[in-house]
């Protein structure tokens, strides 16, 4: 046993002398210095060896057949696993009236952005809004080659032109640049400049050539985000994951369709990650063709925006342009914009009629500051430019309410002959000219909206934790009163009263029992348990949307009075 250990320590203390001796006393091995007696070409045996290799001299450089990329030929000799590990590195921190963020030295990634106009959840005391989640522990905005042509890239540690560890932009821009030079001769340099009254970070990327032979690959810009439970149930039936505009169209790419559809080639205007209410993209200031690229690693999706380079000859540079964005899916941000980022902002097939609506109740909202108001108004106006149709639709039915004692006749007489019924009931309707289904109409004319205000309504980044009145502080959640702690059969947490969605099931029950039946009493009887039904539906929708439906039944049902008044 002690020959065993002495062994083992003799072992450790052979690795320790070795390691130590290349570390202190043997030059590294660079492009632009060759290690004595070392030729500039691959051996014969290396060749026969390796497909990936060919001869290399001052103009040459090596071409991987994985992924065509032409890269320095010491990258393809393990030169990587050499590297040192990463030394110190400082965290830069910059402050302005929109956001707080966090870059680290450390492939001068964005590490956390806190955004201040926004907040975790509706309580006061809740902390500002993190776009960076605890899982993504590389951070944003990181690079490297797509063909992995610059080693230690993937590691590297920039190094700030400041001394200032915070910064505060309160008045003008400001730039901060990190550099780092690889032990191969290639320079790189990644430039920030932050705003103080946008969101838009501007990121420039300059690499230079600074060794003696070609270089050729394509930079890979990845912006990682974390599935995990808590963000597909704060998006709900919201889109969330991947999201680019590519050649013209939106794509969002369900994460769990990542292994079927991953590579998406043509003019990137933008390529990033979003949920329900934000989005975190990067922006070529010259889109050109380039790629997006999906792959997923446990819960964290890999986004990556992929843009070839021209052959970087030695003493040569290229300067790549972008910006980053970290914010807010609001129409108001994004439509400032000179770009399509506001593309994001996509509601579907109804998307014609969602936008025109949140453009109205924004404009509402800058003339009374307060959302819940807004929409009562919105729906106001709504039920204005649907009037006449409805005024019509109302007249229908109460005709169709004159003649209820006639259809209860017919059904008495004929109650042992469906048939015969039938006939006489539509014979009728003939008669007296009056169209049965009439009185679905407006419901049906309204399904369209109801559901484009529905979108519009749940992904409106305006509602979030808009207050209205009372127990109702968040009109993007559903309407809560107390907090009871007991599960409710059909509801989700958190439990309480659902007082606004109760009302308006209490709506839809008298405006039920004004509209005439057209069918038998069995017919009634379920038209009747329609209201209970849609109450449940509704129990776990936004308060803004229970909202709207509540305030469009009260304004139906004074219509309908009132034509029922007037015809009668």
């Amino acid at each position: 046993m002690d020959e065993q250990k002495r062994l083992i320590i003799a072992i450790i203390l052979s690795v320790i002398v070795i390691v130590g001796w290349n570390f202190l006393f043997i030059e590294p091995v660079t492009v632009d210095q060759p290690p004595p007696g070392s030729s500039s070409q691959v051996s014969d045996s290396e060749k026969s060896g390796s497909d990936k290799t060919a001869d290399i001299g001052v103009e040459d450089y090596y071409t991987d057949t994985k992924t065509g990329h032409s890269v320095p030929g010491d990258s393809l000799h393990g030169q990587t696993s050499h590297l040192p590990e990463p030394e110190h590195f400082e965290q830069i921190s910059v402050s302005t009236p929109l956001y707080n963020v966090v870059i680290s030295e450390k492939r001068a990634a964005l590490t956390s952005l806190t955004l201040t106009q926004y907040r975790e959840e509706a309580k006061e005391n809740s902390p500002l809004k993190q776009m960076v989640a605890p899982e993504l522990t590389s951070g944003l905005f990181t690079f490297d080659m797509e063909g992995r042509g610059i080693p230690g890239l993937d590691r590297a540690v920039f190094r700030a032109d400041t001394d200032t560890l915070h910064h505060i932009i309160r008045d003008r821009e400001q730039k901060i640049s990190f550099s780092w030079s690889s032990p191969h001769g290639m320079v790189i340099e990644k430039i920030y400049t932050f705003y103080p009254s946008t969101y838009l970070i501007g990121m420039d990327i300059v690499v230079k050539n600074a060794s003696t032979m070609p270089f050729k690959d394509a930079l890979e810009i990845t912006l990682p985000f974390a599935v995990t439970k808590e963000a597909k149930a704060a998006a709900g039936f919201a889109a969330y994951g991947p999201a680019f505009y590519v050649d013209g169209r939106l794509e969002e790419i369900v994460p769990d369709d990542i292994e079927e559809t991953n590579t998406f080639r043509g003019t990137v205007e933008w390529a990033g990650n979003g949920d329900r209410y934000f989005i975190s993209a990067v922006l070529p200031r010259e889109p050109s063709d380039s790629a997006v690229k999906l792959s997923t690693k446990g819960s964290i999706v890999h986004t990556r925006y992929v843009q070839s380079m021209e052959r970087l000859d030695p003493g040569k540079m290229v300067h790549f342009s972008f910006q980053c964005y970290m914010g807010p899916k609001s129409l108001k941000v994004l439509g400032s914009y000179d770009n399509n980022l506001k593309k994001a902002i996509y509601f579907g097939w109804f998307d014609l009629l969602a936008k025109p609506c949140l453009i109205a109740m924004n404009m509402i909202h800058d003339i009374i500051p307060n959302y819940g108001v807004a929409i009562i108004i919105l729906t106001i106006l709504i039920k204005l430019i649907f009037w006449p149709l409805g005024t019509k639709s109302y007249k229908s039915m109460n005709d169709m309410r004159k003649l209820q004692p006639l259809m209860m006749d017919i059904r008495e007489k004929y109650k042992n002959d469906r048939q015969r019924m039938n006939q006489e009931v539509m014979s009728l309707y003939k008669t007296y000219k009056v169209n049965p289904m009439s009185g679905c109409l407006p419901l049906l004319v309204q399904m369209p909206i109801f559901f484009a205000l529905y979108k519009m309504l749940y992904q409106a980044i305006e509602l979030r934790h808009a207050p209205f009145m009372g127990w109702i502080s968040d009109l993007s959640a559903p309407d809560r009163l107390f907090d009871l702690d007991v599960t409710i059969p059909f509801m989700q947490a958190p439990y309480g009263i659902p007082v606004l969605t109760i009302i308006m099931g209490a709506s839809m029950f008298l405006q039920q029992k004004m509209s005439p039946t057209t069918g038998d009493p069995i017919q009634a009887k379920i038209m009747m348990l329609m209201p209970i039904f849609m109450t449940v539906i509704f129990i776990n929708f936004p308060a803004g949307l229970v909202l709207y439906w509540l305030v469009n039944n009260v304004l139906s049902i004074g219509q309908q009075y009132y034509i029922q008044k007037k015809f009668s």
